[in-house]
């Protein structure tokens, strides 16, 4: 039986960017704006972080912003994100602190997923063996090395688990060396899958159409990842919530709505 009470998607901040970054070889010269979100979830054994979006101090603090997203060595520009949108604040809106989340499971270290680390430090935190090793590579840009370098309480794991019953972590590399979704079986509505970046848009899904940004050019894992959650959703009756598409976040229910 599922321990998950209910789900939140938390809209932590808006990218916009060229769609080539979403579809591989197609949509280049097409600026799409995307969401960047985490999403809570509420469980009998605790609450999971899936993800903790940006940090916010790179995007607010002119001479951080201008080192971490000078065009002239980060071409993906920064996101919009404002006070507000940080983690702590959307917590608050709960009743909650950041010492009330228990796990934060991270899909992939990129900046956009892992940046926030900092606002919930005091949580068990969960990354894959080899997620961490390429992100400590320097082999892709969009890692942040300082994002992921605190005194944090890792647990680094290696393939599929689950953290609680109802909640299943999912291999899906492709995207980037490590990367993990999430299957979450909600008490009432159907079971969903957080998609995470091995699939940004419903187009990715849909068509089958890797992500723009593939670890080592390993477009043919990327699309096994896409082909495989879609096996796991037809097997387990599950919805695939895309990660960076504003329209289909748009049907979801809204902060400080939740799903169950």
């Amino acid at each position: 039986m599922s321990q998950v009470l209910r789900l939140w998607p938390l809209l932590t901040a808006t990218h916009k960017y060229d769609k080539s970054l979403s579809t591989r070889n197609r949509g280049a010269g097409q600026i799409i704006e995307a969401p960047i979100l985490a999403y809570l979830i509420e469980t009998t054994q605790g609450r999971i972080l899936y993800d903790v979006g940006c940090d916010y101090c790179k995007i607010a603090d002119p001479a951080l912003r201008q080192r971490y997203y000078d065009p002239e060595v980060f071409p993906f520009g920064p996101p919009e994100m404002r006070a507000e949108d940080r983690l702590p604040n959307h917590l608050a809106r709960l009743g909650l602190k950041p010492d009330d989340v228990d796990v934060v499971f991270i899909g992939h270290l990129h900046f956009d997923h892992a940046g926030g680390l900092g606002e919930v430090g005091g949580a068990e935190i969960h990354v894959q063996k080899d997620e961490l090793a390429a992100a400590q590579s320097g082999q892709d840009i969009a890692y942040f090395a300082d994002d992921f370098a605190g005194d944090y309480r890792w647990k680094v794991l290696q393939g599929e688990y689950d953290l609680v019953h109802g909640v299943r972590a999912v291999s899906t590399p492709g995207h980037t060396a490590g990367h993990m979704s999430l299957w979450i079986e909600l008490p009432k509505g159907p079971s969903i899958v957080l998609c995470g970046d091995a699939a940004d848009l419903r187009e990715n899904i849909e068509q089958e159409v890797a992500p723009g940004l593939c670890w080592q050019e390993r477009e043919d894992q990327a699309l096994d990842s896409i082909r495989k959650l879609k096996q796991l959703a037809k097997q387990e009756q599950a919805e695939l919530w895309p990660n960076h598409d504003i329209a289909f976040w748009r049907t979801l229910k809204q902060f400080p709505e939740f799903h169950e």
